[in-house]
């Protein structure tokens, strides 16, 4: 099992890379927050023997043609390491952050994953580029603007998902599903991957063709104070999850469907500190692999044994290098 965790911010990007390696971490990625998504990558492609993605780059308010310029320099400077992880967010953020269309998100962003396809082929295989679709059109690439064929290939499309059509599509059209946090494992097994196995059939696949890669939150620490610290941070994640009507099927698969309702109406009102006393102990034990580094990991490990080869941590507070370090030894146990 291969572990990835994240990247926070572009400063020092390299020996953050460099020191999560040097802990057993396979893999860092970076995520659309206050920071862009794809700088700190661009400092940690030059750490050898560590895999590279983003996780999630939020398609909508970019364009096909600039992701592809990112994702194949990426892959370029990497050596063959990184990976292009696509997510849709919610509509309230991409249409009053963002400020653009958020409509018919699942047709978007199939044709988001088909623009970009088009436009490696182009790259790499000299085909003309004659892209036209609903949301999208692609029709010239002169000389001067095509970088050529990647020797080390094209990077691979991921797509983050938890609805049951955009997990099927990403199923039939993408590369690999990148599971969304505040998930259950029973969730996972009985919402998520029945919808990828009809994604996979209708694309004649099979579920050795496609990478599911679950992001699992994490609330350890080696002391008592780290621990607090980063159970309270879970429980701060929970409630800003579950305040998002996205996230209501897996609430409501575990009969917490109107603590999702009174979750929303608290963040509307800017109750922030309220929502996170209505997180309890037997929901953050549904979601969130907590306790010892050792107890983690076999949560971890339970979680994903029979479904990913690879699994993203999600870290709401930064964990001590050492206690990454004693996770990835329980893994390896």
């Amino acid at each position: 099992m291969r572990i990835h965790t994240a990247l926070f911010g572009p400063q020092h990007a390299a020996e953050r890379t460099r020191a999560l390696r040097d802990v057993g971490v396979d893999g860092v990625f970076t995520f659309d927050g206050p920071h862009d998504v794809f700088s700190p990558l661009f400092g940690a492609s030059g750490v050898d023997d560590v895999a590279l993605m983003t996780n999630v780059a939020i398609a909508f308010p970019r364009n096909p043609i600039t992701v592809a310029h990112q994702a194949n320099d990426l892959q370029l400077l990497s050596g063959d390491r990184f990976t292009l992880g696509l997510g849709t967010q919610i509509r309230p953020q991409i249409e009053k952050r963002f400020g653009v269309p958020f409509e018919r998100p699942v047709d978007r962003m199939v044709e988001f994953v088909a623009a970009l396809r088009a436009i490696f082929d182009c790259w790499q295989n000299g085909a003309r580029l004659d892209f036209d679709g609903e949301f999208y059109r692609h029709r010239l690439m002169t000389p001067m603007f095509n970088p050529g064929p990647n020797p080390h290939g094209l990077p691979p499309i991921f797509v983050g998902a938890l609805g049951p059509r955009l997990t099927r599509a990403v199923a039939e059209h993408a590369d690999g599903l990148l599971v969304m946090p505040s998930t259950t494992d029973r969730f996972v097994r009985e919402s998520i991957l029945p919808r990828v196995d009809a994604g996979l059939a209708a694309s004649g696949r099979r579920r050795e063709d496609f990478s599911v890669m679950p992001e699992i939150i994490v609330a350890t620490g080696r002391t008592e104070e780290e621990f607090e610290t980063s159970v309270d941070a879970a429980r701060r994640l929970l409630s800003f999850y579950g305040s998002t009507p996205a996230y209501r099927p897996v609430l409501e698969l575990h009969g917490y469907g109107d603590l999702q309702t009174e979750l929303n109406l608290l963040s509307k009102q800017g109750r922030w500190a309220e929502m996170v006393g209505l997180v309890d102990d037997e929901l953050l034990e549904l979601i969130v692999a907590h306790g010892s580094p050792r107890d983690v990991a076999a949560t971890i490990r339970a979680r994903s044994d029979d479904i990913a080869t690879d699994v993203a941590i999600y870290q709401p507070f930064p964990l001590a290098d050492e206690t990454l370090a004693e996770i990835m030894d329980g893994l390896e146990a």
